[in-house]
């Protein structure tokens, strides 16, 4: 058994955040007139920033949910550019954005086939139907994500909290494919 080399790829980091105060959405509409808002269709308007490519929602509680970053980092600097346009762009923020990494979306390939038949019954806490969809759901304890397995062994992991949640996560669930001999890597030539 040759093991290949692990790939991770974090594809969505998503962060709220909060300023603790009001903010008039109207007067971020008049000073950026990129911005898309329509409140008789969703009650926060959506600010794009091109880098780091994110889209910021901002509710008028002075409320934010960042989506689009590739890392934890991405999504902060993110939160904290937009209020520095909204203030540079003469909207009245005092203080600075209290931020929380909600969720880290991460595609992985480790490179070998996996059983799925086998794994759902040996992993537990897993889901697989694979005439509703092809892909095994297994929600894994620590670190608490959920993962879609597939038998080609590709991942999309998701709920971690940080980065290295993920890493771990990959780890712990690759031990136990191998230890139970539920992923078979190519032979190397």
């Amino acid at each position: 058994m040759s093991r290949a080399k692990v790939q991770i790829e974090i594809v969505n980091v998503v962060a709220s955040a909060s300023v603790d105060q009001r903010i008039e959405l109207n007067a971020i509409v008049r000073a950026f007139p990129n911005i898309e808002y329509r409140p008789e269709i969703f009650p926060g308007l959506v600010f794009k920033l091109k880098k780091p490519k994110t889209a910021t929602l901002i509710f008028s509680s002075g409320k934010m949910v960042c989506t689009g970053a590739k890392s934890e980092e991405g999504a902060k600097r993110a939160v904290r550019l937009v209020v520095a346009e909204l203030k540079n762009g003469g909207i009245p923020i005092v203080g600075k954005p209290k931020i929380t990494i909600q969720n880290i979306v991460s595609y992985v390939r480790l490179g070998g086939d996996i059983d799925l038949e086998r794994a759902v019954f040996v992993l537990g806490r897993s889901m697989y139907e694979p005439e509703q969809f092809p892909g095994m759901v297994y929600r894994m304890d620590a670190p608490k994500v959920v993962i879609l397995i597939f038998s080609n062994g590709k991942l999309v992991v998701a709920g971690a909290k940080k980065e290295e949640e993920i890493h771990q996560a990959v780890i712990n669930l690759q031990g136990q494919l191998e230890m139970d001999d539920l992923i078979h890597y190519p032979e190397s030539s």
